[in-house]
């Protein structure tokens, strides 16, 4: 089992984490949010957060709150990220203040980014299935490699934040689908579609467009069953993360190792440390390629 972490942020860190929060810099704009999985203290001081936060999370229920703003700040601006640390392959997005807590990215994810990247460019034009598919970030990277990509999300406005970001890299080779996950799949496999790369991050409880329900644990091994029937028989790679407490990577390994018996596959968790080296966990995760 592996433990990975994004190594080429530059824009991105994280300051401080504890007492079930995290301090963040994306950019300009220090957040200072909610985290579960932050049970240990942090090693700044409270009044030390709060002088360096430019904008706090404060929740009003269980799946909604608002942001305090303790300094100006716009409420989106755009944050860069280098492929490979390379100032040729620079890629933006486009970050906002939304009512569910977060910025329109996810960090930890850059070390996905990276494997998906470095997959798309083995292949020429590959065909790549990124479903769960939320503001876009991977379906960019796959893009950027030569992907031609299919981006999949049940809510509308996601779908349009992921458009504008593609639209802010110049990238047009997306082809954008508003859908349940699961029914897509369906549908592609009687097309007798085949793709050469699929990338997952589903949430632990979903919604499709029309009320479709997800549920991760009871749901993930069918959806990872039909996947396997959409694998390009000669060059395919998936990737799967999962942010759910009560998973375990283990449970992707066994996924792996029974569903895509054959294959080579890394798995293990995510991680990000703070400047003063504590680890945290953001999710599990399986590499998958043939």
């Amino acid at each position: 089992m592996q433990l990975i972490s994004p190594t080429y942020w530059k824009t991105y860190e994280l300051i401080d984490s504890g007492n079930f929060r995290k301090l963040e810099r994306f950019g300009s704009v220090v957040a200072l949010r909610p985290e579960p999985q932050a049970v240990w203290e942090p090693t700044m001081k409270e009044t030390e957060w709060n002088r360096i936060a430019t904008v706090e999370y404060i929740p009003t229920s269980a799946n909604a709150g608002k942001w305090k703003k303790n300094k100006p700040v716009d409420d989106s601006w755009t944050l860069e990220y280098c492929i490979e640390n390379d100032h040729k392959k620079k890629i933006f997005f486009r970050l906002a203040l939304t009512s569910f807590k977060h910025v329109g990215i996810f960090p930890e994810q850059a070390a996905n980014w990276e494997f998906i990247y470095s997959q798309c460019q083995l292949m020429q034009q590959p065909q790549v299935l990124n479903l769960f598919a939320y503001t876009g970030a991977a379906s960019v990277v796959a893009a950027k490699a030569g992907a031609i990509v299919t981006h999949v999300d049940s809510v509308k406005q996601i779908v349009n934040w992921a458009s504008k970001n593609a639209s802010l890299n110049e990238i047009s080779n997306i082809r954008w689908i508003i859908d349940d996950a699961m029914k897509f799949v369906k549908r592609e496999i009687r097309r007798n579609r085949k793709y050469h790369g699929i990338i997952l991050d589903p949430p632990a409880f979903g919604h499709g467009p029309n009320g479709e329900d997800w549920k991760l644990e009871r749901d993930i091994t069918e959806m990872m069953k039909l996947l396997s029937e959409l694998a390009h028989p000669q060059h395919f790679f998936l990737v799967l993360n999962v942010y759910s407490l009560g998973l375990s990577a283990l449970v992707l390994e066994n996924i792996a190792k029974t569903i895509f018996n054959g294959y080579h596959y890394d798995y293990g968790e995510l991680f990000v440390a703070d400047n003063f080296g504590k680890k945290l966990p953001l999710g599990a995760f399986v590499h998958i390629k043939k």
